[in-house]
C-alpha cells in the first residue's frame, strides 16, 4: 500500500457484515452500478483498526437492497468478520467514464450560478432517484433542489469548479419557502 496514496482512492462502499461461511461480504454500494466494482478488479478495504487492506475482486451480486461480493483470498467467515463496518475504496483512475458523465466526487462542492451570474451556492447533497439525480444547492440556510437534466444542467468545469445552470420556469419558485 506505499504506491497508493490515499487521496487517490475514492469512498464507493462499506462493509455491512459477513455473508455465508465462504468469506462473502455483504456490502453497501456507494457506487452507481455493480460493474464499478468489477471494472476496478482492486479494491481497498480499510479495515476498523485503520489498515488498508488491497483485495482483488473475484463476483459481485445483487443481494435484496446490497452486493454481495467475493475477494479473492477471502475464504472463511471469521476473515469476513474482521471487515465488519470497514469502508471500500477504488483507485480513482479506475472509473470508467461516459460522455457527459461525472462523479459524485466531482460534482459535490461546485459552486452553482444562473447563465446571468448570479451566485445560487455549492452542491451540498446529491439524491439519488429512478429517473435523474436531484442536486442539493446549499447557500446559508436557503436550499434549492434541481434536476440533474441537460435542460437545466447547461454546463459543468471542473477545473473552475463551477456548474452553470438554466433553472425552468417556476423552479427556483418552487424552492422558495
Amino acid at each position: 500500500m506505499k504506491d497508493t496514496p490515499r487521496d487517490s482512492l475514492l469512498l464507493i462502499g462499506k462493509v455491512l457484515r459477513p455473508h455465508g461461511l465462504r468469506g462473502l461480504l455483504k456490502i453497501e454500494s456507494y457506487a452507481h452500478s455493480r460493474t464499478t466494482f468489477l471494472e476496478a478488479r482492486t479494491l481497498f478495504i480499510r479495515a476498523i483498526s485503520g489498515k488498508l487492506i488491497e483485495f482483488t475482486v473475484s463476483s459481485v451480486s445483487p443481494y435484496k437492497n446490497s452486493l454481495l461480493i467475493k475477494l479473492d483470498g477471502l475464504d472463511q467467515k471469521e476473515e469476513a468478520e474482521n471487515l465488519r463496518g470497514a469502508e471500500i475504496f477504488i483507485k480513482k483512475g479506475s472509473l470508467v467514464r461516459n460522455e457527459d458523465e461525472y462523479f459524485w466526487h466531482e460534482i459535490l462542492k461546485l459552486g452553482v450560478y444562473l447563465e446571468s451570474g448570479s451566485y445560487l451556492g455549492i452542491v451540498s447533497q446529491i439524491i439519488s432517484t429512478g429517473g435523474n439525480d436531484i442536486y442539493v444547492i446549499k447557500d446559508g440556510k436557503r436550499e434549492i433542489l434541481i434536476p440533474a437534466t441537460h435542460e437545466v444542467i447547461k454546463e459543468i468545469d471542473l477545473e473552475k469548479r463551477i456548474m452553470i445552470i438554466t433553472p425552468m420556469e417556476g423552479l427556483l419558485d418552487l424552492n422558495e419557502i
